[in-house]
């Protein structure tokens, strides 16, 4: 015990002596011996230790213990270890606030704070009997926990930035958007957008250097307003230890002057609406005529705007060339047009007018004004009805015709009449559609849709009337009443046909095709089947004349048969009397000489009736006898000759068969069988009618098959040749 009360005096004394030598007053040097710089303490930290290794009275844990901060109130610092009969008290100090002994542990009384304690030094007193016999020096290091988020100067940040700033400025510097961080930790940035276009112009320029730069040429025609979210993380994103703050970015976008006046009005050449072209105006003057107000000009008066209209500079106008004897004058602040002087010529003036802003002159444009001079017109054009009305469907095409309410079958027509024209028609009359899209009318009034309507309502529009050489206009109402769609287009536009569909109606077309094809060749066979055996007989080699001949008469004034041949015809003449064709090796039908042998004999006999009855006073001794007799003549046999009804004789004594008139009929009959053949066979004989005759009479009997080669087609009686 005197050892350990030795060892403290000798410390005590020790820092007294050196607050002496360091000039301190008394005061001091009594708050230096009791209280420890927390630096001194850790330089006497292993002597301490050394010495409480060395005595037993008291000791402790854990002599340097770590307790993170925001801590609960009563966290255990260390647990003291005492003697019987000892007892421990903390010395007072600075920090000894902070602590209290329960029992044999060390606590906390409050939560601690890295960024305001980081490291607190506790001296524990050991007693014994009223005396200290000994001491042990804690010190205590506050474990730093991410208990704290960046935090910016401000959150909500907004700067204004003309249209035309130049690419990669920088609009926001750095040290206004950094973030502070009270854990001092490494804090890392990132840019978003609210408006989503806005990450396409902006963007910062590292993930540790959130200045904001300008990455794209601004269009306040686009945007004039974009909004954009700064993130500052202590963490990489993602980690859940992490602290995120942020700020709003707000981009005011300035209108800058960057566009010339613009003629009204004009027309947009390109999608980003940045040019604009004026067509120019037109205008009237008459002749030896000075006016003194402003001259009335189409499409509108005169005039430009400044298209950087929150600038909204002041226009000047002049006129720059064009004005031949300076007959016009122009009014720079308004832009009227005035007349100086009167034409006196029937002229046209073009007029090259420049706007320009006042306040830069390199903002300006051009436009043209045509004025024509004119011989004055008297009367101006007038709407013979103050209002038309018209019917029309829905969804009917664009361009369709609107028809008149009173009469509905005739179209809808307006007309303006001029009375400086004889019959009130002035050819150089427009009509126009003022307040509607869905109409427009042609030239010559007609009223049509420029549209497809789509709702059943009644459309009320003024339509004018202006004259292209005067300028002069007039004005009528056309009131349109929208009828609702039938739906007959509209169900024809949906209706959809399936391939079964289609496979049904190619079937029933297929049936249809087919009984008419069979209905067309019963008729052509009913109608030309004589023909057409006639035809294939002919490619066949058939003559049909043979099978008619009569061969078992010869002719015995012209014998133009030989014997040959009429053993040869017999050869080839069957029992019944019906001919045997016969065929060569070849598959052909032999040719047949008896055919004309059998015409020539036949117009022989004619020809020679005829020459008989022209010479009857010379041959009046020589007998005509008829092959149309009944019985064979046998005694004089091979005279025949060929009688016409009226050319009878009726007191001749041979027996006569008549052929009566209906023959003929018959054969009239089949003037449609035989006419294709008649006309072959003419065309053949050129005209010969002997040839005509035998050729139809041996169809007539080559038509009845009952009937013998040697039978008369009407009686059926022999023939006698």
């Amino acid at each position: 015990m005197r050892e350990h009360a030795s060892v403290t005096i000798r410390r005590k004394k020790w820092w007294i002596t050196f607050a002496q030598r360091r000039g301190l007053p008394s005061a001091s040097r009594m708050a230096v011996s009791n209280q420890f710089p927390a630096a001194a303490l850790l330089l006497l930290l292993p002597l301490t230790q050394v010495h409480a290794q060395s005595t037993t009275e008291c000791s402790v844990g854990n002599e340097k213990p770590t307790i993170n901060e925001n801590n609960l109130w009563g966290a255990v610092v260390t647990t003291i270890t005492m003697e019987p009969g000892v007892t421990v008290t903390i010395k007072n100090s600075s920090d000894s606030r902070w602590f209290a002994i329960t029992g044999t542990e060390l606590i906390l009384t409050d939560s601690l704070d890295y960024e305001t304690e980081n490291a607190l030094l506790v001296t524990l007193l050991c007693w014994k009997g009223g005396i200290e016999v000994n001491s042990v020096i804690v010190l205590v290091q506050v474990g730093n926990l991410n208990d704290n988020s960046p935090v910016f100067k401000e959150t909500n940040i907004t700067v204004k930035v003309p249209e035309d700033t130049k690419v990669n400025t920088i609009i926001i510097p750095e040290d206004t958007v950094t973030a502070s961080d009270a854990d001092l930790d490494n804090v890392q940035y990132e840019l978003t957008a609210i408006t989503p276009e806005a990450i396409d112009y902006f963007n910062i320029h590292g993930i540790n250097n959130p200045s904001i730069y300008l990455r794209k040429t601004l269009d306040y025609d686009k945007y004039t307003f974009m909004q954009l979210i700064l993130y500052a993380r202590d963490r990489t994103p993602g980690n859940p230890d992490g602290n995120t703050a942020t700020a709003t970015i707000n981009i005011d976008i300035q209108q800058a002057d960057t566009k010339p006046p613009w003629f009204q009005p004009c027309t947009f050449i390109n999608a980003d609406k940045k040019v604009c072209i004026s067509s120019g105006y037109i205008g009237r003057v008459n002749i030896s005529e000075k006016t003194t107000e402003p001259l009335m000009l189409k499409p509108g008066p005169l005039f430009a705007i400044d298209p950087d209209y929150t600038l909204n500079e002041k226009i000047v106008y002049s006129i720059v060339g064009g004005n031949k004897d300076d007959v016009f004058l122009l009014n720079s602040d308004t832009g009227n047009i005035t007349m100086n002087k009167a034409a006196n010529t029937t002229d046209v003036f073009i007029l090259h007018v420049m706007a320009t802003q006042a306040n830069n002159s390199l903002r300006y444009s051009f436009t043209t004004v045509e004025i024509k001079v004119i011989t004055k017109s008297s009367h101006a054009p007038y709407f013979e009805n103050s209002r038309y009305t018209g019917t029309v469907s829905a969804g009917l095409a664009t361009l369709s015709l609107v028809m008149d309410s009173k009469a509905p079958s005739i179209p809808l027509k307006i007309f303006a009449a001029d009375d400086d024209f004889p019959n009130k028609l002035n050819p150089q009359i427009m009509y126009n559609i003022q307040n509607s899209s869905d109409f427009t009318v042609t030239r010559d009034g007609l009223v049509l849709t420029n549209t497809m309507l789509q709702s059943a309502v009644t459309i009320t529009m003024l339509a004018t009337a202006t004259d292209e050489e005067s300028l002069q206009e007039a004005n009528t109402v056309i009131t349109v009443e929208i009828t609702p769609s039938t739906g007959t287009k509209d169900e024809r536009a949906n209706l959809r046909y399936t391939a079964q569909d289609m496979a049904a109606v190619g079937a029933t077309l297929a049936v249809c095709l087919l009984i008419t094809l069979l209905g067309l060749g019963f008729i052509v066979r009913k109608q030309c089947r004589h023909t057409i055996e006639r035809l294939v007989g002919k490619k066949r080699g058939e003559d049909l004349v043979e099978d008619l001949s009569n061969q078992g008469y010869q002719d015995d004034k012209n014998p133009l048969w030989s014997t040959k041949d009429n053993a040869s015809l017999r050869s080839d003449t069957s029992e019944n009397g019906t001919p045997v064709v016969q065929q060569q090796s070849n598959g052909f039908l032999p040719p047949e000489p008896a055919v004309e042998s059998s015409i020539a004999t036949a117009s022989a006999t004619i020809k020679g009736g005829e020459e008989t009855k022209e010479g009857k006073d010379t041959d009046s001794d020589k007998e005509v006898k008829s092959i149309l007799t009944k019985d064979r003549k046998t005694a004089d046999d091979g005279y025949k000759a060929v009688w016409f009804k009226d050319e009878i004789d009726p007191d001749t004594k041979d027996d006569v068969v008549v052929i009566e008139d209906q023959v003929e009929e018959e054969v009239d009959s089949d003037e449609d069988k035989n006419e294709d053949d008649e006309e072959d066979e003419q065309g053949s004989q050129h005209g010969d009618p002997v040839g005509s005759f035998i050729l139809d009479r041996a169809q007539l009997q080559a038509t009845d098959g009952n009937l013998k080669p040697d039978q008369d087609a009407d009686t059926g009686d022999d023939i006698l040749l």
